[in-house]
Order: structure tokens, then C-alpha cells, then sequence
């Protein structure tokens, strides 16, 4: 998710999808243990999720592997925050680019759960919420950088993802968008955080879209 300056960067980096480690390919190098959720996780599945009125779960495709916090301290605390508390704090890009932007701090902002390309690891990136009826897109911008985020290779990987979006965590299938569904998501990804406009124009590659959708129940 250094004041104004040190704060937009963040925002481009953090919020943009680049906020894990800058490794080509797959996924960044482990970040050691510093993190709480490091040190709780189980080694060969994901901790049990938080039941009840402050954390409701939808569908039944849960991911499982060691969880490998990102490198980006602010990350990495966002994501401690927003999920500890239960959806309940840590929501907006405040978290990550601090008070100085009122006009972009109560943008709301949603976790996104990948499994490493690579490692085989979970990994977790606060990312802008984009939502329409009940689907979301995820915007792979990196902050008009010249390469995707890291994330971007963990999804076209594997589909299989998780999305936290308050106190709600749903097991969610991904597929990226083309053509007229493309244009209409970037429309919504624009309205939800206009600067995705502005990266686009600041690279050469085309900025993928990716439509998140509730996984099948299995029964």
C-alpha cells in the first residue's frame, strides 16, 4: 500500500501491485520471519480463518502452502493489520501512503492472496478495490512501471486466489479480460482510482485486467 513524495511513491509502488519484491518471474525472495503472520503460520497450510460476525467466508477452495510475507515493510504491516483485525482496519490506501493525501487516503483497499509461481508460498498484496455486482477486478499497473507485477505471473500461474474485502474473505477464480469486457473493467478500475489512467499512459505495455469471480462450491 518520506511524506508527500516517499507517500506518492508508495502509492504508485504499493498500490499500483508492485508491493512484493522486484524478482523476474514468479515471486520475490523469502523476507525471513519479522512479520507476526510468519511466525504463526503453519508450515503446509494457511491458518484456520476467523469466524463470525466480523469475518464471514464464502466458498470452499482454500488455499494452503507456508506464507511468505512480502519484503515491503508497509505492506507487509497492512496486510498484519487488515487481517488480524478482521477487515476491520488497515482498509484504505491511508495504511499504506499516510494522511497526506485526503483526496486518495479513504480509497479502499483489498488483499489479495496468490500462490507463488516459483516457491509454491502464499503470498499477500493489498491492492485498489474495484468490485461490480459481486465480481472484482485486480489491476496489474505496477504504477505504469515497464514490467507486470510480480503478483501478475503468481495468477496467470495458478487462477486459484483469495480476496479479503473488509471482514468478507472469498475463494475466488481469476481470468484476465480482453476487448469490450476489458474496456468496460478499466472503465470501473478508473473510476475507482483514477491514476491507473494516468499509468497507463507512462508505459509502453499494455496494463492487464484481471476479472475475479466466487469459486465453485464443493460439496
Amino acid at each position: 500500500m518520506d511524506a508527500i513524495q516517499f507517500a506518492g511513491a508508495m502509492a504508485r509502488e504499493v498500490v499500483a501491485q508492485a508491493v512484493v519484491s522486484r524478482g523476474p518471474g514468479g515471486d520475490p525472495a523469502p523476507s525471513g520471519t519479522g512479520a507476526r503472520a510468519a511466525r504463526t503460520a503453519p508450515p503446509t497450510r494457511r491458518q484456520p480463518r476467523r469466524r463470525g460476525i466480523d469475518s464471514m467466508e464464502v466458498g470452499s477452495m482454500p488455499l494452503t502452502g507456508e506464507y511468505e510475507p512480502s519484503t515491503e515493510k508497509v505492506v507487509r504491516d497492512q496486510v498484519e493489520l487488515y487481517e488480524s483485525s478482521g477487515g476491520t482496519e488497515g482498509t484504505t490506501l491511508g495504511s499504506l501512503i499516510g494522511p497526506d493525501d485526503p483526496e486518495r487516503a479513504g480509497l479502499p483497499v483489498v488483499i489479495l492472496t496468490t500462490i507463488g509461481a516459483k516457491s509454491g508460498r502464499i503470498r499477500k498484496t493489498p491492492l485498489m478495490r474495484v468490485e461490480h455486482d459481486g465480481s472484482y477486478a485486480v489491476v496489474a499497473s505496477k504504477g505504469g512501471a515497464p514490467q507486470h507485477p510480480v503478483w501478475y505471473h503468481n495468477v496467470v500461474a495458478d487462477p486459484r486466489v483469495e480476496l479479503q474485502d473488509g471482514p468478507v474473505r472469498q475463494d475466488m477464480l481469476a481470468r484476465e479480460v480482453t476487448g469490450e469486457e476489458k474496456t468496460r473493467w478499466w472503465a470501473r478500475a478508473v473510476e475507482a482510482y483514477p491514476d491507473y489512467a494516468e499509468y497507463q499512459k507512462n508505459t509502453d505495455r499494455e496494463i492487464p485486467v484481471f476479472v475475479l469471480e466466487p469459486a465453485p462450491q464443493e460439496h
